[in-house]
């Protein structure tokens, strides 16, 4: 069983996370393409030098030590929620404090932990495995094969996307000798029996995809080599890649099955539990979320056969090669509702969703006759995720947060139809002088753009509020209330003013809220950011010099997009591990898989789109350019670090002011454990001081 859902799991392997153009610079006149060499001496001895600079300023600062403990003590902090994957009887949990920099992976019996005082039992911890095998091990996640101690390990280095995958036995506490070993890649694997696994991986040249993933699932068995594993599916160089799994039911039954990604938004899906794959019968734009009680269960992102988009939907197994399956809509969102997660327990299907950005948790349970929906009760105006669950097991459990409430973890029982509170954090900052309020600004087509405002009570609206406006907007990732001791204790804290927007792209109310900025409509989401920028202002909340940005990945290229378009809003932006250059994000790491969000550079249309809107290509000094902090790190190997750093050149060649800091270890999330995440934090908040409160 995995420990996390298949359906997460290839999502999180692939996201990220009108302007004048110069012509000045095209792809083909790129004067920094060396910088795009990641580990090169040249590129290295740059990146040196700028964050010298940047770090001078920014740990100069005589705040900055202060910021720097409080982020130390509270990503070190214990008072942490222990959440993981429900299996056989136990909670499994991945563990990092102060002690365990690298972590632990760690188990509870369920009723233990159920009470709210687990007992764990250390079944890995990484500082010793690093230290024994001197490797820069970083845990990536756990497949374990049901009624054995057998796990796949997945270990990366420094935090990169791709893994080496190790065979251990939780029972002896090691890894086994001779077991299953795939070499670092962007590789997935799925077990099938106890000797034999279903692997994609980097088979030889010619075996991985444009964006960088296998294409090619064979079958392995233990004993032989892994150059002798017979294929037993193929995709396209083209696709974004190919990647196995396994649904399991109620009584434990278990089909293995393969996701073609033909593009990061259109896929097929096939059994492979027969003597060939058969191609499972649902529409490009659909998700497989499980099985319960001999239905297949997924969700639509686009309309089928008069089931609506946004739904969820269930369908009898046996009819996944029916030329008309009979399907049944379980639960069909409104236009101000979406679903954010599916969880399956012996009894029921417990979904997470959000109705106008505010959390709620259904249950759906089949009769034998019918589907059943009801309710189940949990604070209002927060956010709600599923925090663990088995479709073997009865119980389940749930975290609520908003912006001013720790985390509280709750068991489902009583078959899931009843939430009790099991443990809730204490405050990791005082939460009584702040209010959080909703509003909506009105975006360019006129719909109405939702945003969180976190402020002081007694904050007074005359323009001079130093505030921090977050936002992502792009592939169907919502952004809802949650309570963030960062945010409070180095932001709120210190006189600041937290903003959180819901712009178009994310999934906040569904599939339609995201595709409406696919592609060449992407302008849209833009607009609805400076939709907010200006309704914070015509409120008094703040004003251009007072307001700063902040946002990440593909929250990235939305900074490097703002800047350019309305740097005047503005007079700070953080701009974290992002996608800057728009006409050669394709070629570069994951690139190519982000076509079907981004558009393609190769498409002349798509291209016309992206000459307007690239951040790289479109910088101009000009007098109301606000000066950045631009991150990144040397071991992404998803989002190419080039991309920040040639954005930071061509700035420093035309002059403009900017700060830049490059982690040389931590991937995607461009921290490899909790320490660096601290000082990355300390160093984001001291400028952000710098810029709106000096």
């Amino acid at each position: 069983m995995r420990l996390v859902s298949l359906a997460a799991a290839v999502l999180a392997s692939l996201v990220l996370g009108s302007c004048s153009t110069t012509g000045s610079m095209s792809s083909g006149n790129d004067p920094y393409l060396w910088l795009e060499d990641v580990e090169g001496e040249r590129a290295l001895a740059w990146v040196r030098e700028q964050n010298a600079r940047s770090l001078a300023q920014l740990e100069g600062d005589a705040r900055f030590a202060a910021l720097h403990a409080d982020a130390l003590a509270l990503a070190n902090s214990r008072d942490r929620l222990p959440l993981g994957g429900v299996r056989e009887g136990y909670l499994y949990n991945f563990w990092q404090d102060e002690t365990n920099v690298r972590g632990l992976w760690r188990r509870s019996p369920l009723a233990a932990y159920t009470s709210g005082n687990p007992t764990w039992e250390t079944l890995l911890d990484f500082d010793d495995l690093a230290r024994r095998e001197n490797a820069n091990w970083v845990f990536k996640g756990a497949d374990c094969l049901e009624g054995t101690t057998r796990c796949m390990i997945a270990l990366s280095d420094g935090g990169r996307d791709a893994v080496t995958w190790r065979e251990y036995d939780i029972g002896a506490k090691s890894f086994v000798d001779g077991g299953f070993v795939v070499p670092a890649a962007k590789a997935s694997l799925t077990w099938v029996d106890q000797n034999t696994l279903i692997v994609g991986t980097d088979w030889g040249p010619g075996t991985m995809t444009e964006s960088g993933y296998p294409f090619i699932l064979k079958r392995w068995t233990r004993g032989t080599p892994l150059t002798s594993a017979t294929e037993i599916l193929r995709g396209q160089s083209t696709d974004v890649g190919m990647y196995p799994g396994t649904l399991e039911d109620t009584d434990g039954s278990r089909v293995p099955i393969a996701i073609e990604a033909d593009t990061f938004f259109e896929s097929q899906s096939y059994r492979l539990d027969g003597a060939a794959p058969q191609r499972i019968n649902l529409p490009a734009k659909a998700t497989v979320q499980g099985l319960h009680k001999g239905f297949l269960v997924f969700t639509l992102e686009e309309a089928w056969r008069g089931l609506p988009q946004g739904a969820l939907v269930a369908y009898p197994l046996e009819d996944t090669g029916a030329e008309a399956p009979r399907a049944t809509v379980l639960y069909a969102p409104n236009a101000r509702q979406s679903i954010e997660g599916v969880a399956f327990t012996r009894d029921a299907i417990i979904v997470s969703g959000y109705e106008n950005v505010r959390g709620r948790l259904l249950r759906l349970a089949y009769d034998g006759r019918a589907w059943v929906e009801s309710n189940i009760d949990l604070p209002p105006n927060g956010s709600v995720g599923i925090a663990g669950s088995s479709p073997t097991e009865s119980i389940a459990y749930a975290v609520f947060e908003d912006f001013l409430t720790p985390d509280t973890l709750y068991v489902l029982e009583d078959r899931g139809t009843r939430a009790r509170a099991i443990r809730s954090l204490p405050a990791q900052f005082d939460a009584s002088p702040y209010v959080s309020e909703q509003f909506e600004a009105v975006s360019s087509d006129g719909t109405r753009i939702p945003y969180f405002v976190l402020r002081r009570r007694d904050q007074q609206n005359n323009g001079q509020n130093p505030t921090l406006l977050y936002a992502y907007g792009g592939f169907q990732v919502s952004q809802t209330p949650a309570y963030s001791p960062n945010v409070g204790k180095l932001w709120l804290d210190r006189g600041g003013t937290y903003v959180l927007a819901n712009i178009r792209g994310g999934g906040e109310f569904g599939p339609a809220w995201h595709q409406a900025g696919l592609k060449t409509h992407r302008q849209i989401i833009y607009d609805d950011f400076y939709a907010v920028e200006q309704d914070l202002v015509t409120r008094g909340i703040t004003s251009p010099r007072r307001l700063g940005i902040m946002g990440g990945s593909n929250g990235g290229l939305l900074m490097g997009v703002m800047l350019n378009q309305h740097p005047e809003m503005v007079n700070a932006a953080v701009v974290q591990v992002p996608l800057l250059d728009m006409l050669r994000y394709d070629q570069l790491l994951a690139g190519a898989s982000w076509v079907d969000e981004y558009g393609s550079p190769s498409v002349p249309a798509e291209r016309r789109f992206l000459e307007q809107i690239s951040p790289y290509q479109n910088l101009r000094a000009r007098p109301d350019f606000p000066l950045p902090f631009v991150e990144t790190s040397t071991k992404d190997d998803r989002v190419h670090p080039g991309h920040a750093r040639k954005y930071v050149a061509r700035m420093i060649e035309l002059g403009m002011p900017v700060l830049y800091y490059e982690n040389i270890d931590g991937g995607h999330s461009a921290a490899a454990n909790q320490n660096e995440a601290a000082r990355r934090r300390a160093l984001e908040y001291t400028y952000l001081m710098q810029r709106l409160m000096d």
